[in-house]
């Protein structure tokens, strides 16, 4: 990646305030649901990992694409979208509340559904483009 450029810097800050947006909404739609698990926030980590996965597999089938590109989504929009500050901040209130149980759980499905989303994404972007390749 090319040094400090102010189409990077352009590049990360709009894909930043575009996550954020997502994130903010997501957490507005969905978090009051169910209490205990703030769905808001867990959509937005999985989902973000699942889209990071297939933006893995297509970056490194594609290494000529602009790095702003990768900058936007990968830095800017999944960065802002995404959020281990907010997971953290939950995870501590639900401890404070003494749900032990409820706190691990959303800690579990955080970390553990993360990476297998992530893993997810990037086997669906290799199966997707051997498919068409046929």
């Amino acid at each position: 990646m090319n040094a400090f450029s102010a189409w990077s810097a352009l590049a990360v800050g709009v894909g930043a305030a575009l996550g954020a947006l997502l994130r903010w909404r997501l957490g507005v739609l969905f978090n009051p649901v169910y209490v205990s698990l703030p769905l808001g926030t867990l959509i937005a980590n999985l989902g973000g990992a699942y889209v990071i996965g297939v933006c893995t597999a297509y970056f490194s089938a594609h290494p000529d694409l602009s790095p702003e590109w990768r900058l936007l989504i990968v830095t800017g929009f999944l960065g802002g979208l995404t959020t281990f500050s907010t997971f953290s901040a939950e995870a501590m209130q639900l401890m404070q509340k003494g749900d032990w149980l409820w706190a691990f759980g959303h800690s579990a499905l955080h970390l553990l559904g993360s990476i297998f989303f992530c893993f997810a994404g990037f086997a669906s972007w290799r199966a997707l483009s051997i498919f068409l390749k046929n």
